[in-house]
This record gives structure tokens, sequence and C-alpha cells, in this order.
């Protein structure tokens, strides 16, 4: 099932995201004169546009070489990574380290895909838009996987509404609490408080999808339940203890009355399930969605 989706959509969602990172990677083109003026203005006022100028470079530069090359602070770098400029940073200090990652940029521009840069002249609208293809995949290449997981997870909540709404629940309205939902109602993404550990402290964890059973009782927990796929067998078994920490947090909090299971989609192979099951976590394979009614939905 995995795969069959995979073959079929995965190519969509990737070039979907691909045509809209174009558009941003031409803005930064355009912002820094086709790649001739990386100003300190310019990534002042655009820091987000550090990551598409670090894909534009020969070779593509990560994070940290950055940091290295152009002898910076790798807390600007990160900053502008998420889009943002460090509130502490002194004026002189930013206005210094941005001045040499322009250069940086401007000295490793890949000239094999700018290929305006070494003849001095201002790209033809085809070289620009091929330009900023190319750097588009770059950057897509690098977040593959979470687009690709993304996609995916969109796919299997969906499939459960319409598996929910097919029995008569109806999408709980916006805003509530996943402890005071109502019976026959369902809830995306809903935050659920837990208590930090070793502390009286409260933090939020998302829940993927959130279901008061129709036959649920006043003060009755919901259902929770994590969507989950996988391409391979490597990966799941890296991440396998996240699914492991929130059930030890929703204990702690809320006792062991808590349901949470998994939804489960691709390469789970027993290992995985086997380390899932000992932390006393069910699960329904999508294949087989209609096992979700066992759970009183």
């Amino acid at each position: 099932m995995y795969n069959d989706w995979f073959m079929s959509f995965a190519p969509v969602a990737f070039r979907e995201t691909r045509v809209k990172t174009t558009t941003h990677v031409e803005e930064t083109l355009h912002r820094t004169a086709n790649l001739t003026d990386v100003k300190p203005e310019m990534l002042r006022a655009h820091p987000k546009g550090l990551s598409t100028l670090r894909m534009s470079t020969c070779p593509p530069i990560a994070v940290d070489r950055l940091v290295g090359l152009a002898k910076v602070s790798k807390n600007l770098v990160g900053c502008m990574e998420e889009g943002n400029l460090p509130p502490r940073m002194s004026a002189a200090a930013l206005q210094a380290d941005l001045l040499k990652i322009g250069a940086i940029i401007e000295k490793m521009a890949d000239p094999d895909i700018f290929v305006w840069l070494e003849a001095g002249r201002a790209p033809t609208e085809e070289e620009g838009h091929r330009a900023a293809t190319i750097v588009a995949d770059r950057l897509c290449n690098s977040v593959a996987n979470p687009i690709i997981r993304n996609a995916q997870e969109q796919r299997q909540l969906a499939g459960i509404a319409a598996w929910l709404e097919a029995r008569g629940y109806q999408k709980a309205p916006p805003g509530g609490k996943f402890n005071t939902m109502s019976p026959g109602t369902y809830s995306f993404r809903l935050n659920v408080p837990v208590k930090q550990e070793g502390t009286e402290d409260t933090v939020n964890i998302p829940i993927d999808t959130v279901v008061m059973p129709a036959t649920g009782q006043r003060g009755e927990l919901p259902l929770l339940i994590e969507a989950k796929s996988a391409g391979d067998f490597t990966n799941v078994n890296k991440r396998r203890k996240e699914e492991a920490h929130k059930i030890t947090q929703l204990r702690a909090s809320y006792g062991h009355g808590v349901r949470f299971i998994l939804f489960l989609c691709g390469y789970f192979d027993s290992g995985y399930l086997g380390y899932e099951a000992a932390e006393g976590i069910d699960w329904v394979w999508e294949h087989r969605i209609d096992e979700l009614a066992a759970f009183g939905l």
C-alpha cells in the first residue's frame, strides 16, 4: 500500500513543493542582483533566504560549514535559517558577520548554474528560471523525507476522517480541550498538556488524531491516535522511542487509563512492533482501518 501511494503521489507532492520553492529562489536571486551583490541589508531584511544561498554554491554549503568558512556566529546562522536574527547581537557584530557571509556566497556561487557570473552579464529569463529550478531541487532534496512524510500523514488523516464521518462522527470545534470533547467528535493535531518530568510544569504534546467515542461518558478520556508511515525499516527503528516517550508522559499525567494507539502504513517490522507492544501501545494497520472499531469507535 505504501509503495503504491509512493509511486503515484510522492512525485506529485515533491514537484508541487519544488514549484513553490522555485518561486522563493527566484525572489532571492532578484534581491541579490542574481548573486552578484549579497548585501547585509538584504540578509537582514530576508534572513530566511540564507538557506537558498547555501544551496547556490559549489559545493552546497551546510550550516556548520558556513559558520567555519565565514568565521561567524553559529547562533546567527541558526537564527537566520529559522527566519530570524539574534535579538541580543550588537548592530556592529551583525553587520560584520553578514558582510562575511555575503562574501563567501558570492565567492563560491556555482558557475555551472549561474552561467552569467563569469561572463559578467545579466541572465536571460530562461537562464534565471533554470538556475532557480536547480537550486530549488537542491533545497527539496535536502528535505525530501519530511516532504514525503507530511504528504503521507495528510493522506492518512484524511482516511481516518472519512472512516469516522461515515459512522456519524463530526469534527470538533476549534479551540477545544482534549478532555472536554463531546461524544462522537474528533480533532486533528490537538495539543495535550502533560507534566514535565521532575517538575509540576506542563508542556503540550501534539497528537495527530483525538477521538471521543460516540458511546463515551462524561469524564472519559478520548482515544489518541498517532499516524505513522515509513518507506524503509531503518528509520522506524531509529524513531521507535518517540511513541514510548509520549505514552510515558501521558500516563504520568492521566494515569494508565490513557488509550494511545498507532495508525501504521509502510515498513514496520517485528522489532519495531515488539518494542511498542512492550510499552503497552497497540496499533491498527491502515489497510485494515475497520479494526479501529475494536477500540470502541
